[in-house]
């Protein structure tokens, strides 16, 4: 496991590009199981997450050319086996994705328990819940085992939460199902609507696309299709908090206004000085105050992949924060390291963690538990006094491309240490 050595207290500055949106990135590749033709994936993001879930698509028979580079050429001509690679399953969240492909293309898909961050926590029932409506069957193995001997069927199903991933598996499922699927409750983030985008493009007609309720006439054979993914407005927020947080001015490149805002609103109000037109999201040095409250919530609402970090960035802002996520537990257990910081927090439950502030931070070592608190830390390391050690890097590099080089061009003093 690497380290990443952060000498803090460095005024970090300058500009910085992020890449396509790995929320979006993960779901496109599986989609290219649904067809026999080329897919062609652009601005795709060089991260670890990306490169495993490639390793896996190749060994179920995929050919991919670009791997490692942001365009990515996939061809599925024949799917050879219902089963990923455990392994490597067990290293990836997001390998949930390829059921509903597998049970199009296979008839049956087999799959280990899918590993990434809170793999206790999160489950997959509303997975599965839309995988058996659309007619998949359970097996009685280890796993997740469902089979449909006789393919999908179009149906019209509720979801019991509006899940993002559970959505999607919904919609990859049901463009290869005979006839008409109509999800109610669907997730509406930019990604799921870049999935429907992408399916389309495939030749799988799809109305309601950014509602709650999606309809999908499924095909029988899905189309090659080529795209570009929009920019990760979830990096670009990382980096204004790093901006901020240091007292630095950083502008940022490739990440959409209309996504910016569910981000920019709440930093704003922390009295965040930023701006956001076209495709640059830029923040200046900023005098940050508390807000009352900081609520994560279902799309248009404050993303929960933000919460670690603007927990940390409420510990340099004057006063008393209250942060509330309703949807994830962990993430929260993983920023009390702050404490050992010198951070003032008070964690009232799993979900909700009072920070008061401002607060000189003392640099220490640090346990990267997960991607998003693990940005979070490296953010609070680099605003600290004296030397911090972050690990394993490898959990950050998930989502991050090139973040000691990146981090190294704002003017920061960071080493890996492998």
């Amino acid at each position: 496991m690497a380290t990443l050595r952060i000498e803090g207290g460095r005024r970090l500055s300058g500009t910085v590009a992020v890449e396509g949106n790995k929320n979006s990135a993960l779901p496109l590749i599986a989609a290219c199981l649904l067809s026999e033709e080329e897919c062609v994936i652009s601005n795709v993001p060089r991260i670890r997450d990306v490169e495993v879930l490639l390793e896996i698509i190749q060994g179920l028979g995929a050919t991919v050319q670009g791997a490692g580079t942001s365009t990515l050429r996939i061809k599925c001509e024949s799917i050879t086996s219902e089963r990923p690679d455990p392994v490597l399953v067990g290293k990836l969240r997001g390998s949930v994705l390829l059921l509903g492909p597998l049970l199009a293309r296979r008839g049956a898909a087999r799959l280990a328990p899918p590993g990434g961050d809170f793999p206790a926590r999160r489950t997959i029932s509303t997975h599965i819940q839309a995988l058996m409506a659309l007619g998949a069957m359970l097996v009685d193995e280890p796993g997740h085992a469902l089979d449909a001997p006789d393919g999908l069927k179009g149906a019209s199903f509720y979801l019991d939460e509006a899940s993002v991933t559970g959505t999607e598996t919904a919609l990859l499922a049901a463009a290869a199902a005979r006839g008409r699927t109509e999800i109610r409750h669907a997730a509406m983030e930019p990604h799921v609507v870049e999935l429907c985008r992408f399916l389309g493009a495939m030749g799988v007609p799809i109305e309601g696309i950014g509602t709650p309720t999606i309809r999908v006439e499924g095909v029988a054979r899905c189309q090659g299709a080529t795209h570009r993914l929009q920019g990760d407005y979830v990096e670009a927020g990382s980096w204004g908090v790093v901006a901020a947080i240091t007292g630095g001015e950083i502008t940022v490149n490739g990440a959409r206004a209309e996504d910016m805002e569910v981000i920019a609103a709440p930093l704003r109000q922390m009295g965040l000085a930023c701006q956001y037109e076209g495709e640059r999201f830029s923040v200046a040095p900023s005098t940050l105050t508390a807000t009352r409250r900081i609520t994560t919530g279902l799309w248009p609402g404050f993303p929960s992949d933000m919460v670690s970090l603007v927990t940390v960035l409420a510990t340099q802002a004057d006063g008393r924060t209250l942060v509330h996520d309703w949807l994830y537990e962990l993430r929260l257990f993983a920023l009390e390291q702050l404490s050992a910081m010198r951070a003032d927090l008070f964690l009232c439950d799993p979900h909700r963690i009072i920070v008061s502030g401002p607060k000189q931070l003392k640099g220490r070592l640090l346990d990267a538990r997960d991607l998003r608190s693990g940005m979070a830390l490296i953010a609070a390391a680099l605003a600290a006094e004296g030397e911090s050690r972050v690990t394993p890097l490898e959990t950050v590099e998930r989502g991050y491309a090139s973040l000691v080089e990146r981090l190294r061009g704002l003017g920061a003093t960071v080493e890996r240490e492998d």
